[in-house]
C-alpha cells in the first residue's frame, strides 16, 4: 500500500504564519494546560490529523487503502493478528496461528470472551465472512489474497488456504480488520454508526473530516484511558504546529525538518522521531525504449546528489537508503551504495546512446515533495538530462502510474504489513507490471522467499531479489524515512508508529 502525507506549505509561508499565529497567542501559550486539547479539560486528547479521512471502512474498494482510513480502523475493530513497533507481529483476535509444512494452510485459534462495542460475541463466522466481504470487494489490500479461502474450522477456530506456499499470511493480515457477519458488501449505513470490537467506538464523522472516539468499555484489552479522541483534519501545516503550541491539539506528526528545532526547544512538547517503513522510491519506466538498458537506469541513479539533498531538505527524518526496502521490514539487506559521479553517468549515457534532446516524465503527488523532485531534475539537467517534472492530483497520479503514463514515477512507499512480500514479491514481479520491468530470475527468488516458512531463509532470499532489484535500478532509493512525532508532555503512553498510525489506546493524561 502506498502512502501519502499531506501537502505542507513552503518553508517560507510556514515560518511566517506560524511566527504570526504564535506572537499573537503569546499569553495563552504561558498559561494553557493541554490536558485534551481544546477538550476544556479531563481525560479527552486532540489530534491534528495529517490524513484525509473519508472512509471508515478498511475493506473498501475505493478508499479501504487510504491511510486516513486505516487509522481510524486501527481504533474501531480488532484484526486477527496486528504488528508492533518494531515489525514483529502479537495476537489480536488470533491466540496462536500456525502453518502447514507447505505454509498453503494457516490455522488462528481465536480470543475466547472477545465482543463488539454491542455487546455480541465476536466469533469464527464474524472472521469468516469478514475475510470473504474483503475478497469480494476487491479493496487494494485485497490483492495479497487472490484466490485465498478462509473457513472456521470450528467456533474457537478459522483456517485461512492459500493457493500457493505463502509464508507471509500473518503478516499480510495487518491490513485486514473484523465486522459482524451481517456487514455484506458497501453497507454504508453500517459505517454511519459502525460495530467493532477495537478500543473506540465513533461517536461522531462528519463532511469536514473530524472523526470523534469514545472508549469501547468491553474492550477485550481493557478500556482506554481517555474518554475522548478527537481527530481533525488539519493539511496545513501552520495550522498544526500552531494548534500543538496552543493547546488546541495535544498530538501531531508528519512535521518537516526545517520545524522541528523549534518544537524540540520546546520544554512542554515531546519530540520523537522513529525509523519508518517507509523508503523513497523513483522507479524508472523499464518498458520504454530510452529506459530499457540498465547501464543507462543505473547513469540516471549515479547523476543525482541524493546524500546532500537529503542533507539539507531531510537532517532529522531521512538517511541515504541502503536498499529497496526499510531496515525495518523483513526481507530488507544492505547493498552496497551507488556512488554520485555526474561525469562517470554522462560518460555510460553517452556510451548507451541516451537521447539527450527527448526528455523523460517525472510524475509525483503532493505538494511537500515537490522541493525534493525539483533538486533531483535540477541534477539531472547538470549532466545534460532534460526533466519535465510533472506534479499531479492522487486520483490522476494513481490513474497514470498503473497505466505506466510516466518515465520516473516517485513516491513515498510505506509497508504496514512489515513484510518484503507486500512490497518486493506484490510489486517487482513481471505479472505485477508496475514498472515495465520484467525478469524470471527475479521471479523466481520472490516465489521462494514467499513460501519459505523458514523465517531466516526468507531474509536471505529477499535479500538476493533485493541485489537484483538494486542493481539493475528497477528505480533509484534515495532515502530511508523517519516520522517524526510532537505531543504535550502531560500525554503518557504516546507510542510513534512506524507507519504514521498512532495507537490511541495507550495514551493517557498527566496532571491538570
Amino acid at each position: 500500500m502506498t502512502r501519502y502525507r499531506a501537502p505542507r506549505a513552503t518553508r517560507r509561508t510556514a515560518l511566517a504564519v506560524l511566527g504570526a499565529a504564535l506572537s499573537a497567542s503569546l499569553a495563552l501559550t504561558a498559561c494553557s494546560t493541554t490536558s485534551g486539547g481544546s477538550s476544556g479539560g479531563g481525560k479527552e486528547i486532540t489530534v491534528a490529523g495529517t490524513y484525509s479521512i473519508e472512509s471508515l471502512d478498511p475493506a473498501s474498494p475505493s478508499g479501504g487503502g487510504a491511510t486516513g482510513t486505516q487509522l481510524t480502523s486501527k481504533a474501531l475493530f480488532s484484526r486477527l493478528v496486528k504488528p508492533k513497533a518494531d515489525g514483529s507481529l502479537e495476537g489480536d483476535l488470533a491466540t496462536e496461528w500456525t502453518p502447514d509444512g507447505t505454509a498453503t494452510q494457516w490455522t488462528f485459534k481465536l480470543r475466547s470472551g472477545v465482543k463488539f462495542s454491542d455487546g455480541s460475541d465476536v466469533t469464527a463466522d464474524d472472521v469468516v465472512a469478514s475475510f470473504q466481504r474483503f475478497i469480494d470487494l476487491k479493496s487494494t489490500n485485497a490483492a495479497n489474497f487472490t484466490g485465498y479461502t478462509m473457513t472456521a474450522s470450528s467456533p474457537t477456530e478459522v483456517v485461512l488456504k492459500a493457493t500457493k506456499p505463502d509464508a507471509a499470511i500473518p503478516y499480510k493480515l495487518a491490513v485486514f480488520f473484523v465486522m459482524p457477519k451481517s456487514v455484506q458488501g458497501e453497507d454504508k449505513e453500517f459505517f454511519q454508526h459502525p460495530v467493532g470490537s477495537g478500543p473506540f467506538k465513533l461517536e461522531k464523522f462528519d463532511s469536514a473530516g473530524t472523526v470523534v472516539f469514545a472508549p469501547n468499555s468491553g474492550y477485550y484489552g481493557g478500556e482506554p484511558k481517555v474518554t475522548k479522541v478527537t481527530i481533525k483534519k488539519m493539511p496545513e501545516l501552520a495550522a498544526r504546529l500552531t494548534a500543538l503550541k496552543t493547546g488546541e491539539a495535544d498530538l501531531i506528526w508528519g512535521i518537516p525538518d526545517d520545524q522541528l528545532p523549534q518544537l524540540q526547544s520546546d520544554s512542554n512538547l515531546t519530540v520523537q522521531t522513529v525509523p519508518s517503513t517507509a523508503v523513497f522510491t523513483m522507479w524508472f519506466n523499464s518498458s520504454i525504449p530510452s529506459l530499457k538498458d540498465a547501464a543507462v537506469r543505473r547513469a540516471l541513479w549515479q547523476a543525482v546528489d541524493f546524500a546532500t539533498i537529503i542533507k539539507q531538505l531531510y537532517p532529522q527524518t531521512g538517511t541515504l537508503s541502503d536498499a529497496p526496502v526499510s531496515p525495518v521490514t523483513l526481507g530488507y539487506s544492505q547493498q552496497e551504495a551507488q556512488k554520485y559521479d555526474p561525469a562517470a553517468a554522462k560518460a555510460a549515457l553517452q556510451a548507451a546512446g541516451f537521447d539527450f534532446a527527448k526528455k523523460l516524465r517525472l510524475q509525483f503527488a503532493n505538494a511537500e515533495f515537490r522541493q525534493f523532485n525539483q533538486a533531483v531534475v535540477s541534477d539531472l539537467a547538470k549532466i545534460g538530462v532534460q526533466v519535465d517534472l510533472l506534479e499531479k492530483e492522487q486520483a490522476v497520479f494513481t490513474k497514470d502510474l498503473l497505466a505506466l503514463n510516466w518515465d520516473i514515477n516517485f513516491q513515498q512507499l510505506s509497508n504496514p504489513t512489515f513484510d518484503g512480500a507486500n512490497t518486493l514479491g506484490r510489486l517487482y514481479t513481471c505479472a505485477a507490471k508496475r514498472n515495465g520491468y520484467c525478469n524470471p530470475d527475479l521471479d523466481k527468488l520472490l516465489a521462494a522467499a514467499g513460501a519459505s516458512p523458514d523465517k531466516n531463509e526468507r531474509v536471505r532470499l529477499y535479500g538476493e531479489a533485493g541485489k537484483i532489484i538494486w542493481s539493475d535500478a528497477v528505480g533509484m532509493f534515495p532515502m530511508a524515512v523517519k516520522f517524526a512525532y510532537a505531543w504535550n508532555k502531560n500525554l503518557t503512553g504516546v507510542a510513534p508508529d512506524p507507519n504514521g498510525l498512532p495507537d490511541f489506546s495507550t495514551i493517557g493524561v498527566s496532571g491538570s
